[in-house]
């Protein structure tokens, strides 16, 4: 294609295997297809914005291919719009394609031609911040939280110690089928939306009058209310979606303790289940000069998990960037099944 100018969307920064939606399993990721084609459709929705690319010169004829990007989220921090790309346009793409050979690829990049006005996968700068308390909105230095080959799947692979349940639930797992929770706009709580703030923002509302904390991800529009009254946790009988949250302060330390989550096949992105023993206590303290949070979670769920994870990591404070809404469409998120 002639005078092409990069949309410069590379797979590393805007699909980020590091927090991918649902797993790469099943994906051939020391491969690159290339091809020429027109796009058929523009698919602006969460949990992954997809290109539907036509491709006429392929060895057994047209195929139309599936292209998978990041999500509207973070698309929309890089200056993509829903009429970034539109049916008719002509595209390079390279991508990493399906091991099975099904026309479905992860995008590292698309060239328009023509190019666009925009340089999407520019970072939004870090601007300058701080504040007296924790709240407000938060972002994970991403450069601190990328050490984990596999992305997303990786990070838990490498700290969940498993039981013999939890391995045996991790082998007969299938993540491109409807068992993936996913499929049905199931998100992953707590603490997979901590572990998504390298990608996700992550909002914290104060309201000393009624004693809560509220807690908003963009991960799946994942709300959690902290309850600050020295209330108890309910009886195990009685669980919730994204647990039952209470909190207390340590001097200047807020301690998180969450019980009674309803049980998840896979709320790790890897297969291996949480059940009513899951518990996650979270601990955030403001730094001095009021630019960061330390954050720590410990998890643990003994009937898949063999000992307690312990993860910590900082949260930048982030006023200048815009909090978007997940609002997973049904449709998309299905869109990766193997039918």
């Amino acid at each position: 294609m002639k005078n092409l100018i990069s949309l410069i969307l590379l797979f590393a920064i805007v699909s980020l295997p590091t927090l991918a939606h649902h797993s790469d399993a099943g994906m051939n990721m020391d491969t690159v297809v290339a091809f020429e084609g027109t796009v058929a459709e523009f698919r602006w929705r969460n949990p992954h914005v997809y290109a539907m690319v036509n491709n006429t010169d392929g060895p057994g004829g047209p195929v139309e291919w599936a292209i998978q990007m990041g999500g509207v989220n973070i698309l929309s921090r890089r200056g993509w719009r829903a009429n970034s790309l539109a049916k008719g346009d002509r595209v390079t793409v390279r991508a990493h394609p399906m091991q099975n050979g099904r026309p479905y690829g992860i995008m590292e990049s698309i060239d328009k031609e023509g190019g666009l006005t925009l340089e999407a996968a520019v970072e939004t700068p870090e601007v300058a911040a701080n504040t007296t308390s924790l709240q407000g909105t938060w972002k994970a230095d991403r450069s601190a939280t990328m050490g984990f080959p596999g992305g997303f799947d990786g990070f838990f692979l490498a700290q969940l110690k498993l039981t013999r349940k939890g391995e045996f639930a991790k082998t007969q797992y299938n993540p491109l089928s409807d068992e993936n929770p996913e499929s049905t706009c199931i998100g992953r709580p707590t603490p997979a939306a901590l572990v998504s703030t390298s990608l996700y923002l992550m909002n914290i509302e104060i309201n000393e009058e009624e004693q809560t904390i509220v807690f908003q991800s963009e991960w799946f529009d994942e709300k959690r209310t902290i309850y600050m009254d020295e209330r108890e946790h309910p009886k195990d009988s009685e669980r919730f979606v994204t647990g039952h949250s209470v909190g207390r302060w340590e001097e200047d330390t807020l301690v998180v303790d969450t019980t009674n989550f309803t049980d998840h096949r896979s709320p790790y992105q890897i297969g291996v289940p949480s059940g009513k023993q899951k518990h996650v206590v979270e601990k955030y303290r403001l730094t001095e000069d009021g630019t960061r949070i330390e954050m720590e979670f410990m998890l643990e769920d003994p009937e898949y998990i063999a000992e307690p994870m312990i993860h910590s990591r900082e949260l930048m404070y982030s006023p200048h960037l815009k909090m978007y809404q997940f609002n997973c469409d049904l449709e998309a998120t299905s869109h990766f099944i193997n039918n």
